[in-house]
């Protein structure tokens, strides 16, 4: 199977997702056979009271990642649905981007499950990790 390329993966982006989705400014940076790498840039339209960026912006960060991800395991984009996402916040993230990195765990003809680490550039110990639940058609 061909690895999905970082342009079908922003093509992707482009053309499957809600305005507010693309409006996050979200970018591929790489993509393996299981698993998508983005870019979510950082953005004072982002932050809440305080500075930092918000969970909301992270959490619908790891969805779209999630997307990205399971379109290179299956070897392109095709219907599905988020069934669960659980996030635990674990630091703040202020005046930085954020690389969001989706591993598909499990690939079922149904179902699918996937793990999600949020990092600020230039950071190794994640700011948020999440795990999601996928329903294929």
């Amino acid at each position: 199977m061909t690895t999905l390329s970082t342009a079908e993966a922003d093509r992707i982006l482009a053309d499957n997702f809600a305005p507010w989705v693309r409006a996050l400014g979200l970018s591929a940076v790489g993509t393996g056979e299981r698993h998508a790498v983005l870019r979510l840039p950082w953005s004072d339209h982002l932050a809440r009271e305080g500075g930092a960026l918000s969970g909301q912006a992270l959490m619908a960060a790891a969805d779209t990642a999630c997307v990205i991800a399971l379109s290179a395991a299956r070897g392109g984009f095709g219907p599905m649905t988020t069934v669960q996402q659980s996030t635990s916040f674990q630091r703040a993230v202020t005046g930085r981007d954020v690389l969001v990195t989706a591993r598909v765990t499990r690939l079922g003809r149904r179902i699918a499950f996937l793990d999600i680490g949020l990092t600020a550039e230039g950071e190794e110990d994640e700011a948020a990790h999440a795990t999601a639940v996928y329903a294929l058609a």
